[in-house]
């Protein structure tokens, strides 16, 4: 174990930009722009303005570079996507990755370091000088297999809403599904099975263990099979274009096959735990990616928690056996995956075994089957019976989905549970599981331990939940103050509608445990924990009686900023997203003249004090 850590230690360190020398990051001297040679390699979910990409930089000017960054193109009526392996030559700047601005939001900084990415880049079309294609890497034509198999899937009768469905669930290519379906998966508690991952992976290897069943029973028998089987994973990882994902899934399901070539009973947490060591040696950030740690906490409990449940009951007829087997599959992952559900996704789905219950035998029979559409799709089979047969099946999904997401009431949702809950839910958990093996005094005393953690932790986040806070958040076109007051929030908005459920805010209640909201008109004065506070906009009219209050500068009012510090003599001045960049910049070098403390939200981030 301590071999494995310093390996990992290792690894981490040696993927770092400061320990290697070629990384691009030690040619970018000034921030000046730079011709800069890219190659793509991983097409990323687009968004209304932008392709997004991770790119690789093999050149800066006229040196040999190494290093990832993240490429943005901007869409517009005439340029069309970029490729994996396309080669472009631009002249651009290269910067670091910026961090969240406002508290609790999603850290996409720390998410791109996850991909070993540090820095981004934006591009035009028309800023590019050069593209091509140099060589195909294995990533790039399975790539371009995968988009074959979808055009031709697109030439069949199936009705685009369903060929959206089994593009994400046999290809794994998401990008045809529409808002609203993406929403219904999330609601039912399925959104899981959008995401070709361990799930889909194990399925089909559990088909292939049975179709190659037969083969047990001929000379070297078990080999053949194990060889045929994970030979079928990686094929099928190709087709779904090698995403990360369907790699690590095939890659711990390749050491399951190949367990099964000793005629020793192994056991299968084992070779779970060597394929999850492998991994981790191989890239040691993908412990912290979501997908990996559900995929592997899932697996571990369907084996170590389904077999305990399944043996709670036995049924004679051989239907209630498989209901039993599906019900008790579903709540051990349920079980496994629950805390960490909670902790990045704050829902939890009350009718996830209804719709699991339904869902796995129909993941099954649309794995099995989508896979053959799809190969039949690609030799230009044409019984359009067949196709439109397929589509029905995938339908009848579709509308138990949005059924079983119509249920509000057993979806519950902005759920606070912090990573202390996390940790100790776990701590919990596998207390328990070892109680559930052999019972004795010190287990249970580990058990009431586990609990006693997460009360104290329950009652201290509820001491914490006390503070009150003041926030003036970084957001364009909108001004947005919030107070916070043991559980209550008040907000100050230039904004009408209800801030609730929208960006900033959605996350800051959750995360600060808010019960009850009150909206307050706009308001050019008031006071927190008695310091005064004067918000000048875009009327630029303030009370020149308000000396020695903290200024906050929003809407970019055309205001003299000079004649208003000689004027109120502020304690601070602060500037948040609601201005033109051009202004902050001349009030921050007013500021520095007049020493006075100057808080920009573009620069700083949120501007908060307790």
């Amino acid at each position: 174990m301590v071999l494995f850590l310093l390996i990992g230690i290792l690894s981490f360190q040696a993927r770092l930009p400061a320990h290697q020398p070629k990384h691009f990051e030690c040619f970018l001297s000034d921030e000046n722009q730079k011709l800069v040679e890219f190659k793509v390699l991983e097409i990323l979910k687009s968004d209304t303005y932008n392709f997004k990409y991770i790119a690789q930089i093999n050149k800066v000017g006229s040196f040999k570079t190494t290093g990832k960054v993240l490429l943005s193109l901007q869409k517009d009526s005439l340029n069309t996507p970029l490729n994996i392996d396309n080669s472009i030559l631009v002249k651009t700047l290269i910067e670091r990755a910026p961090y969240s601005k406002n508290p609790y939001q999603f850290e996409y900084k720390n998410y791109l370091k996850t991909l070993d990415v540090y820095h981004q880049t934006r591009i035009k079309a028309s800023e590019i000088l050069k593209i091509s294609t140099t060589e195909k890497t294995i990533r790039g034509t399975a790539e371009s297999a995968r988009e074959f198999l979808i055009h031709k899937l697109s030439a069949t009768p199936i009705p685009i809403r369903e060929r959206a469905i089994i593009q994400a669930l046999v290809l794994g290519q998401k990008r045809d599904i529409d808002k609203t379906q993406y929403q219904e998966f999330a609601a039912a508690g399925a959104i899981h099975i959008l995401a070709v991952s361990g799930l889909h992976v194990g399925i089909i290897y559990f088909i292939l263990l049975f179709i190659t069943k037969p083969l047990q029973y001929i000379n070297y028998g078990r080999v053949i099979q194990s060889l045929c089987i994970i030979t079928s994973l990686w094929t099928y990882a190709y087709i779904t274009g090698l995403s990360p994902s369907v790699c690590r899934a095939v890659t711990m399901f390749s050491f399951l096959g190949l367990a099964t070539l000793s005629k020793r009973k192994t056991n299968t947490a084992n070779t779970l735990l060597l394929s999850f060591i492998f991994l981790l040696v191989y890239n040691p950030m993908l412990i912290f990616h979501v997908g990996f740690q559900m995929s592997y906490m899932a697996v571990l409990a369907i084996i170590i928690i389904q077999p305990k449940l399944y043996n709670f009951y036995t049924p004679r007829n051989y239907f209630k056996r498989l209901f039993w087997g599906i019900l008790t599959v579903t709540i051990a992952a349920q079980i496994g995956i629950m805390p960490l559900s909670l902790y990045y996704f704050h829902q939890f789905p009350g009718l996830f075994f209804i719709s699991n219950l339904v869902i796995l035998p129909f993941l099954s029979l649309i794995l099995g089957g989508g896979i053959l559409i799809i190969l039949l799709a690609a030799v230009n089979f044409s019984w359009n019976w067949v196709y439109l047969s397929y589509g029905w099946i995938v339908r009848q999904l579709n509308n138990f989905i949005k059924w079983i997401s119509q249920q509000d009431s057993f979806l519950f949702t902005d759920i606070f549970f912090s990573a202390e809950m996390l940790i100790a839910s776990y701590f919990l958990l596998f207390n328990f599981i070892l109680f559930w093996n052999k019972q004795s005094f010190k287990r249970i005393t580990l058990i009431l331990v586990s609990i006693l953690m997460i009360t104290g932790i329950f009652h201290w986040q509820n001491h914490k939940d006390l503070e009150s806070e003041l926030v003036i958040f970084h957001k364009s076109k909108n001004s947005l103050i919030t107070i916070k007051e043991g559980n209550n929030l008040q907000v100050i908005s230039t904004d009408s509608i209800n801030l609730k459920h929208e960006y900033p805010l959605k996350s800051y209640i959750i995360e600060r445990n808010i019960t009850e909201i009150k909206y307050l008109k706009f308001q050019n004065i008031f006071t927190y924990k008695n310091q005064l506070y004067t918000i000048v906009d875009s009327t630029a009219v303030y009370c020149a009686k308000f000396q020695n209050a903290i200024v906050v500068l929003t809407q970019s009012p055309k205001v003299n900023l000079e004649r208003l510090i000689d004027g109120l003599q502020p304690l601070q001045v602060i500037a948040d997203g609601n201005n033109y960049q051009s202004y902050v910049e001349r009030w921050k070098k007013t500021c520095l003249n007049k020493k006075i403390p100057f808080h920009s939200t573009y620069e700083k981030g949120a501007y908060n004090i307790d």
